[in-house]
């Protein structure tokens, strides 16, 4: 992963380690280009306590955990983005700092309980966190909680504090205000009052789609891309990617893995899905075993969990939004693992130009136009 950007600094409080922090940070990752203001309210809170264990949730590149492990006597960090993940250990590393980093969905009834419990949990839920899914997770960590343990969680008005605060309510045994500043605040949560131990029902939700004939039940989660119905987008890739008996088929930047269960519906090939999010990736599982599709499912940054392997196919509906250096990483990886007769089926916005990011193939033509979306098809 190349870095985008020079590295954040942030100066340090202890004579035991470094004279400075340094963050490398990348497009796709929460707040690249300036430190989080909540991040910041809590490493000056917590900085004066004496953390035992210490977990971060959502980690984004690691501030929280790597400045404040001099006060821990351990740190697990947690992300649900493969891409953020690997941003945490790398900067743990080049900071010196002794961190264990966790690629899961931050969710109990998904992850399974943690293996220990917790002295301290710092969650600084991200602005586009689906509140849903960030309840969820203050559940998850009110339920990782030591018995004498406590949660602190920074928001804002903008990013969800007021039903952040209404869940702290229903789910802790206290919760206070214990800092403010430029409209964040952290509060402080302790024990847990879910009768079933902080773990509800999985978030996962599901509905029937029928593309070109082909009748197909599709595992959804609140925050993953069209997660209330099959977008059109996707729908016009599917009917227009050719995928035969024998293919070796990637569906890359899976989401909950409609293409991926399609191509396993008609033809007799190999199928692989990836997704950079743990969310996007524990419901394409479920979605190919809903449709009886035997195929694999990794949660990897762009095409790093396939990197060693070739594929006849490769079906994409990237994520426009992430970014330029995202996008450009994204099909140079994908037209590296492209089998040399291969052929990858991209689908956009018609009114996006996408023409740099596929610079990566040899030749790009366009194969079908819907109201809103291309079918560009791409080859070595």
């Amino acid at each position: 992963m190349t870095p985008r950007r020079e590295p954040l600094v942030l100066g340090s409080r202890t004579d035991a380690g470094p004279d400075r922090f340094e963050f490398h940070t990348v497009d796709g990752v929460d707040a690249p280009d300036a430190f989080c203001p909540g991040e910041l309210l809590a490493l000056e809170h917590l900085w004066e306590r004496d953390l035992g264990r210490l977990r971060t949730v959502d980690a984004r590149y690691g501030v929280l955990g790597i400045v404040l492990a001099e006060r821990a006597t351990s740190v697990r960090m947690t992300a649900s983005s493969a891409r953020a993940a690997a941003l945490c250990e790398r900067n743990a590393a080049e900071n010196g700092v002794d961190a264990t980093v966790e690629l899961a969905t931050g969710l109990a009834s998904v992850d399974g309980p943690p293996a220990h419990s917790f002295d301290t949990v710092a969650f600084v839920p991200e602005p586009y966190t689906p509140i849903e899914i960030g309840v969820r997770r203050i559940c998850s960590a009110l339920a990782s909680l030591a018995s004498d343990g406590a949660l602190f969680l920074a928001a804002k008005p903008e990013t969800g504090l007021g039903r952040y605060e209404d869940a702290l309510d229903d789910a802790a045994s206290t919760v206070e205000t214990v800092a403010e500043r430029d409209g964040w605040t952290l509060l402080r949560a302790t024990g847990s009052r879910t009768a079933d131990g902080g773990r509800p029902d999985p978030p996962f939700d599901r509905f029937e789609a029928t593309v070109d004939g082909i009748d197909l039940t599709l595992v959804t989660a609140p925050g993953l891309f069209a997660a209330g119905g099959l977008d059109h987008g996707t729908r016009l890739l599917a009917e227009t990617a050719a995928v035969a008996d024998g293919d070796r088929v990637l569906d890359l930047c899976c989401g909950y893995g409609p293409l991926a269960a399609y191509a396993g519906c008609v033809a007799d090939c190999s199928v692989w899905a990836s997704d950079d999010d743990a969310l996007a990736t524990a419901c394409a599982e479920r979605t190919l075993a809903a449709n009886g599709v035997d195929g694999r499912v990794v949660t990897a940054d762009c095409v790093a969990g396939v990197a060693d392997r070739t594929f006849d196919a490769v079906l994409c509906n990237p994520p426009t939004h992430a970014g330029s250096g995202v996008l450009a990483e994204l099909f140079r990886g994908a037209a590296d693992v492209l089998a040399p007769d291969g052929r990858c089926w991209v689908v956009h916005h018609r009114a996006l130009d996408l023409s740099d990011p596929l610079a990566a193939f040899g030749r790009v033509e366009t194969v079908a136009t819907g109201e809103e979306h291309v079918v560009r098809l791409a080859r070595r």
